[in-house]
């Protein structure tokens, strides 16, 4: 009985002592308990009642692997799929759809700024510029046919200076016009 009395003033009174060899029901929230053993009371107010004292507490759980740690990527998948799914492009959207757009958009990333690495390093300059991204596109054949269309900003034009413009070369003559030799 005191257990019973226990349980429905929950948090109001603090739990009066039980006699362990009663067997008695308990109803805590939805979950009913049949106790046919020692009574376990004290217990179950120490660990989930009281708030006081984890003695059945849970392991840690292990922390989420993001889906572009599981795909192997540092793009952003699930900010991918945000955005495939706000855009409106299609009703549904594939699972491997913003996997494969992430990869896509890591590996074009990752050949512009190589490219641009380099361009930075011929020019002996030790950070990556809007004109070092130009040069990479632009002498790149694919990239330029990708990149089209694309003004990149503060970037510059590509050197190029037409041949009727260079100053021609003088020829200067293997054997001197005055001096003949005869046999």
């Amino acid at each position: 009985m005191a257990c019973l009395l226990m349980h429905s003033t929950a948090g109001i009174f603090p739990p009066p002592p039980c006699d362990p060899h009663l067997g008695h029901n308990l109803k805590l929230g939805t979950t009913a308990l049949n106790h046919y053993s020692p009574c376990s009371c004290a217990s179950i107010w120490s660990s989930s009642m009281s708030g006081r004292g984890k003695k059945n507490a849970k392991p840690p759980l292990v922390s989420k692997k993001s889906k572009s740690a599981k795909a192997g990527l540092q793009f952003p998948v699930g900010r991918v799929l945000r955005l495939l799914r706000r855009g409106h492009y299609a009703e549904r959207i594939g699972a491997g759809a913003p996997v494969y757009l992430a990869a896509v958009l890591e590996y074009l990333s990752a050949e512009i700024l190589e490219l641009a690495g380099n361009a930075a390093r011929e020019n002996k300059k030790g950070r990556i510029g809007p004109r070092h991204i130009q040069l990479a596109v632009r002498n790149d054949e694919e990239l330029n046919k990708l990149f089209a269309g694309v003004t990149i900003a503060e970037g510059g034009v590509m050197p190029n200076i037409l041949s009727q413009l260079l100053p021609k070369k003088t020829h200067t003559a293997a054997v001197p016009t005055g001096e003949e030799s005869s046999p």
